[in-house]
Formats: structure tokens, C-alpha cells, sequence
């Protein structure tokens, strides 16, 4: 079900820090999700700054928003990619309500604030702009919002569905750099051992224990060292499990457990090695199958695009920004694969504080990225 429309020019201001703390008051944690609501306030505020504008709600509860800039069309598009979902809130105790919103001392709080609810608004802030300088533009502005990205790139795999990549010329995403410039992420490979067993009990048979398997399995995981070349922007590859699931009963012995487990890697590491290396050390009864392999993705830092983003970012912050690598993956994994095109993230939220309890963001920044975002379009697509 896809909302469009075009051309609309009710146009006014936009406070890009009261909208984000509208939607960082919006809880959509993935899992669930529920970026709908989210999507709705998007969509409605660049109809009403005079952008194109279609929301699209592929999955219930689950939507994208796909704005436009058009511009003269003479050269390819520039996306500005965000995300609407975020990491759930976590256990740990918050000092602040994860969905306060509450500023002080210069910082907005709240689940979501850093990662990336503060881009999304800083984008749509210089949608508006760009709308008023669009004579500037020679090609379009797209701002591809999306759903799901946190997990299973839900968003970005539907766009590319409907055909987004072929349109692509440069990507700036909005992920937590610090308004620094990072043109390398990590690629993400997830995987599962699977160890079956045979059900048993104390009181006859005692069965194989499948737990047992799994212990030995990450045993031998834990000493696994990565056969990677160094990356001079990136630390060395992680092996991390994020979830183990086992046995029926405390008095069976187990037939069955699952544990799921995360690999990031530096570009040029061809991952069937990476699992080849795991299946080598998988005991008996221990079968690995992957969940999902997420390409790294890498611009040079001499790249002409992330000069471009470099002298902006210096313009704006008054500081030459840091050229730097990520263990994270954005939405560009997805739209960007089997694609060479310009790639760059700046975002107002700080590294690290994604997924941590009391996340922030400063509220300066986020207003310095409306400007950084705005001109970047206007200088690589003048």
C-alpha cells in the first residue's frame, strides 16, 4: 500500500530538534518494529516543505518513505539514507525514560536519538532547503527512508525490489560518525550452529547431549583466529554470539541446540572461506548454515565525493573532519551491492552510543548536519 504525491507546496518552517523529539518519543525497537507511525509524520512533513513524497507500508506495521528533490536531471542521484527503526531498549536501567525525548544540557536523549532518528531529521530539514535551491540541482535529491535496517535491512531490500539501485549516483548515509567522515563498514556475516542430539533421562538411556556440543563448538570458536588482511581504518575481524537456545527440560537431556552467532570482516575477505574456517572446527553432530551475509562496503578517502563531504564538514564544524572505518553496517550494504558508486556517512550521532542505555545526541550537531547534508547535495550536484 503506497501513499505518493507530488509537487505539494504548502511550505513552511521546520524544527528539526522538535521533530526529533516527536518520533524519538515514538518507540520502534526492532524487534517489532512499528515504524508506520514514524513514517506517517515523515511523509506528512516533506508534503507540507514542498517535497515528493510516497510512503509505502510493505509489511504491517513496516514502511518506508521515499522522498525527492527533483532536479534538473542531468546528472544521477544523490541518496540520503536513514533509518526509522532502532535496537531495542535494553535491560539495563536508564537515568531518563528511553522514549523521553528530554534535552538538557545541550543533548537530546532517548532511544534512537544518536542511531539515526537525529539524521532523519537533519535530512528532511535540508529537503526543505533544497526545495527553495533547487535550480541549483542538477540532479535529484533522493532521501530513502527505511524500515527494518537494524536487523534484516527490511526497507533497503524493498527498495531495491522496486528498483531504487538503478538510480543511485552517490549515497551519503546518516549513520553515527560524529560528523566525521566514514568511508568504510565492516561486512556482516551471520551464522548458525545447529547440534543435534538424542533425548535422555537418568533414569534409563542418557542420550546425547546437545548443549554439551555446543560448548565444545564454542570452546573451539573462542580460539578461532580470522586469516584477514590489515585495514589500515579498521580493527581486526570480531566473532561474537548473540543468542543460544536450548533443551525442553532440566531433567532431559537435550537433543536440540541453536546458537547464533555474528562475524564481521574487512572488505576483500570472501566470506565462504570465513565459513569454510567455522565448518573446520565444528565438532560432531554440529552443523553451520548462514543467516545472512551483509557486504562491507568502502569508498577511498581520496575519493572526489568524500572530498566533497570533507570540505563541508570543515566549513561547517570549523575542524578538518576524521576520514575513519566502522564495525557497522547501514542501509548501503544492501543498496549498494554490485554497485561502484560514491559512498560516505555523516551523521550528528556520536560512535558508540548506539544500543547504549541513556543514548543521546547534541543538539548542535543535529543543526549542523541540516547545513552539512544541504551542501553536499548543492556542491556535487551543481
Amino acid at each position: 500500500m503506497a501513499e505518493t504525491a507530488r509537487h505539494q507546496v504548502d511550505q513552511r518552517s521546520f524544527d528539526p530538534i522538535e521533530f526529533l523529539g516527536k518520533i524519538v518519543a515514538i518507540d520502534s525497537c526492532d524487534p517489532p518494529g512499528g515504524e508506520l507511525e514514524i513514517a506517517q509524520l515523515v511523509h506528512q512533513e516533506l508534503l507540507a516543505l514542498g517535497v515528493e513524497s510516497e510512503l509505502e507500508q510493505f509489511l504491517p506495521g513496516r514502511a518506508n518513505v521515499l522522498g525527492r528533490v527533483r532536479g534538473s536531471g542531468e546528472k544521477p542521484a544523490l541518496i540520503l539514507s536513514s533509518h526509522m527503526d532502532t535496537v531495542p531498549v535494553g535491560t539495563v536501567a536508564w537515568q531518563r525514560a528511553p522514549f523521553s525525548a528530554d534535552i538538557e544540557g545541550g543533548r537530546l536523549f532517548g532511544r534512537g536519538s544518536s542511531d539515526m532518528k537525529s539524521a532523519l531529521a537533519a535530512m528532511i530539514a535540508a529537503a526543505g532547503e533544497l526545495v527553495q535551491q533547487r535550480h541549483l540541482l542538477a540532479g535529484d535529491v533522493i532521501l530513502a527512508f527505511t524500515a527494518g535496517e537494524s536487523a534484516n535491512l527490511l526497507g533497503a531490500r524493498r527498495f531495491v525490489e522496486r528498483g531504487l539501485k538503478s538510480e543511485i549516483g552517490a549515497f551519503l548515509c546518516g549513520e553515527p560518525s560524529g560528523l566525521d567522515i566514514v568511508v568504510v563498514e565492516k561486512s556482516a556475516l551471520w551464522l548458525r550452529a545447529t547440534a543435534t542430539g538424542r533425548l535422555g533421562h537418568v533414569s534409563g538411556d542418557a542420550g546425547v547431549n546437545a548443549i554439551a556440543a555446543v560448548q565444545k563448538f564454542l570452546s573451539r570458536l573462542e580460539g578461532l583466529k580470522l586469516q584477514c588482511p590489515p585495514h589500515p581504518l579498521l580493527d581486526d575481524p570480531t566473532i561474537r554470539v548473540g543468542r543460544i537456545e536450548g533443551g525442553s527440560a532440566v531433567n532431559l537431556t537435550p537433543d536440540k541446540c541453536v546458537v547464533d552467532f555474528d562475524i564481521r570482516l574487512p572488505p576483500g575477505v570472501d566470506h565462504r572461506t570465513v565459513v569454510k574456517q567455522v565448518e573446520d572446527i565444528a565438532p560432531d553432530h554440529v552443523a553451520i548454515s548462514i543467516l545472512d551475509f551483509k557486504p562491507a562496503v568502502e569508498s577511498l578517502p581520496d575519493d572526489r565525493f568524500v572530498q566533497v563531504c570533507a570540505e563541508v564538514c570543515d566549513r561547517h564544524t570549523r575542524r578538518r573532519p576524521d576520514i575513519k572505518g566502522v564495525s557497522y553496517y547501514s542501509d548501503a550494504t544492501g543498496l549498494l551491492d554490485g554497485l561502484t558508486v560514491p559512498f560516505a556517512i555523516i551523521g550528528p550521532g556520536e560512535l558508540g552510543l548506539s544500543g547504549q542505555a541513556d543514548e543521546s545526541v547534541s543538539v548542535e550537531n543535529v543543526l549542523k548536519a541540516v547545513k552539512i547534508y544541504r551542501d553536499v547535495a548543492i556542491s556535487w550536484l551543481s
